[in-house]
Formats: structure tokens, sequence, C-alpha cells
């Protein structure tokens, strides 16, 4: 097998993992690798100082942790020069202060200040990032790149980018479609968070828990369904997305405030809202921005 490299195909692109990139853009991994460390500190400074260490908040701290992960995996797509990222690191940016922000407030009382200080620490690291994916120039010119794939031509079997044979996406089609794939998990997350009320003996509660999970995994696949059509121009898949939007608030909203309370409404059915609002308001954007034919992706 060859490489773009001994096949020379994609000499003209430079190897961005050799070549020296901006500072920009070397700021942001950085920056990135804090945000993912500063999340965890974070998330244990907060279940350190809650007054209640229950289930639940065992639940909803594992979950604001992923994001960890979540960030370190962006540092990759960065450093690959994906167009992903810009989406990517919107939603988390988005998300995790959303998900840090109900580990802060207790049931009762006061936050403690520790928890608030890391708080807005936090929520100033994911505007950084977002001022740099979205501000800096640098980091937009770097941010032009297609995946690898393997193809097949005159010269053998290589591994190079390649354009996508699908009509080129805007970059607010790609934030639709990383919002709307967060759907499922922040359901999961309450629905699990609800099956501890289980085993504290309310049976009745059952058959809305096992509804609520076999609806957060039927939420993923729909999702996977309508993006793979958007993406491709399909005008139908906008009107379906939304429809699988309103119907996944319709279902998640009343199941946190009936199994929940008020308490889980507001933590659990805040970070699914704004998720959603992000989807929709990135297919309206989405609508309104020329979609080029060829050419390479937009940084968007």
């Amino acid at each position: 097998m060859r490489t773009a490299a001994e096949t020379g195909t994609g000499h003209h692109h430079g190897d961005r993992s050799t070549d020296r990139r901006p500072s920009a853009v070397r700021a942001l991994t950085t920056l990135l690798y804090v945000t993912a460390a500063a999340t965890v500190a974070v998330d244990l400074l907060n279940w350190w100082y809650a007054p209640e260490q229950g289930f639940g908040l065992a639940v909803r701290t594992g979950w604001a942790l992923l994001r960890a992960f979540g960030f370190v995996l962006l540092v990759g797509h960065v450093r690959k020069g994906r167009t992903l990222a810009r989406p990517l690191g919107l939603i988390l940016a988005v998300t995790t202060v959303f998900a840090v922000g109900r580990l802060v407030v207790p049931r009762q009382g006061v936050p403690p200040w520790p928890g608030i200080a890391g708080f807005v620490a936090l929520t100033a690291l994911c505007l950084a990032v977002l001022w740099l994916l979205y501000r800096s120039p640098a980091v937009a010119g770097h941010l032009t790149r297609h995946r690898g794939r393997l193809v097949i031509d005159r010269q053998g079997l290589s591994w190079r980018e390649t354009p996508p044979r699908r009509p080129v996406a805007t970059g607010w089609l790609l934030t639709t479609r990383v919002a709307a794939f967060t759907y499922s998990p922040l359901m999961l997350v309450p629905a699990l968070v609800a099956g501890g009320t289980i085993v504290d003996g309310r049976l009745a509660a059952v058959p809305a828990v096992l509804f609520w999970f076999g609806f957060a995994l039927a939420t993923s696949y729909a999702v996977l369904f309508c993006t793979f059509f958007l993406l491709r121009g399909k005008r139908w898949a906008r009107g379906l997305l939304v429809a699988l939007t309103l119907g996944v608030l319709a279902v998640d909203l009343p199941l946190c405030w009936w199994l929940l309370g008020v308490d889980g409404l507001v933590r659990d059915g805040a970070p699914l809202v704004a998720a959603a609002g992000l989807a929709l308001y990135g297919l309206w954007r989405g609508g309104h921005e020329p979609v080029p034919t060829d050419g390479p992706r937009p940084a968007g």
C-alpha cells in the first residue's frame, strides 16, 4: 500500500503533522488540553462540595467528565485541520457550560464559592476556545481539510485526502448534525437518573423509564437517518429533523418533570433545549448559506 506522500498526490497540501502550524492553532490545542483538565478538576470539585452525593449526582458528574475526552478528541481534529472541529467545539463548549452549571447549583441554598469560581473559569475557557475557532483567521485557514480515504487508482492503493462524494455541506449544517447527535445521550442521562427512583421503590415508574431508554436509543438512529440525507441536500430531511427535534422535546421534558421534578427539569431539560435550539438555528442558517458544488469545503 502506498501513502499519499509516496505517490506524491498529497504533496501540495503539505504534511500538517510535520509542518509548523500557525501560532493561533498551537495556542488552540494548548487551550483545549487546559479546558479538558479544567473540566475534570471542576467536576470533581463540585462532587467534593456537594451536600448530597447521591446516585443522580454521580450519573451527572460522570457524564460531565466524559466531555474531557471530547476536548481531547477535538485536539486531534484541530491538528489534522478538519472542518468538523468548529461544530464539534461549539457543541462541546455549550453543553459543557450547561453540564457544569447544573452540578454547581444545589437543590437548596447558595452554591459553594469554589464551585462558582470553577464554573466561571471553565466558562471563560470555553469562550476562549470558541473565539479562536470562529474569530481567528489563522485557525480558519487551517481547518480546511477533508477526511482521509482509501483510494485505488493507476498508481496503486493509497490513503489520502479526497473531497467527499456527497454535496459539500455548510458549516452550519455540520453544526446541526453534531448538535442533533447529542439528543440521545442528553436523554439517557436523566433516564438513568430516573432509574434510581425504581430502586427507591417507585415501581410505577418502570414502564416510563423503559420507554425513555428505548426512545433515546431510537432517537440516535433517527438522527443518523435524517442527517445522512440532510448533508446530501434533501429538503424533506430538514422538515423531518425539525419534527424529530420537537418530538424529542415533547417526550423528554414532561418525563424530566414527572420523574425528576422541577429540579430535574432544569438540570436535565435545559441542556437538551440548548442543543435543540442550536440544531434548529444551524438548520435555519444552513438554509440561507450558499452551498458550493465543488472545490474545498468551507471552514465554516
